[in-house]
């Protein structure tokens, strides 16, 4: 799984040439670093997983409609 590199350097450099105080630079970069080293990958496969289960869901949803529908015109005519 591929990785994104953060150059706290340059994030610092940059931020403390738009204003900010060394202190100010070091602590957004550090907080900026340690949210995106928590954030939960999401990979290929599991994001497959789900996209296949809830193809599933769709057409299960469908075919009972289909079926439901089928009923409602059955007990129409039915009645006609």
């Amino acid at each position: 799984m591929s990785t994104i590199t953060f150059d706290t350097h340059k994030f610092i450099r940059k931020l403390r040439d738009a204003g900010f105080e060394e202190k100010q630079a070091e602590a957004v970069a550090d907080a900026f670093q340690e949210a995106q080293s928590e954030s939960l990958p999401v990979t290929r496969d599991y994001l497959d997983s789900r996209l296949f289960e809830l193809e599933n869901r769709m057409v299960k949803w469908g075919i009972g409609l289909a079926l439901g529908q089928v009923a409602v015109i059955a007990a129409l005519v039915k009645l006609l």
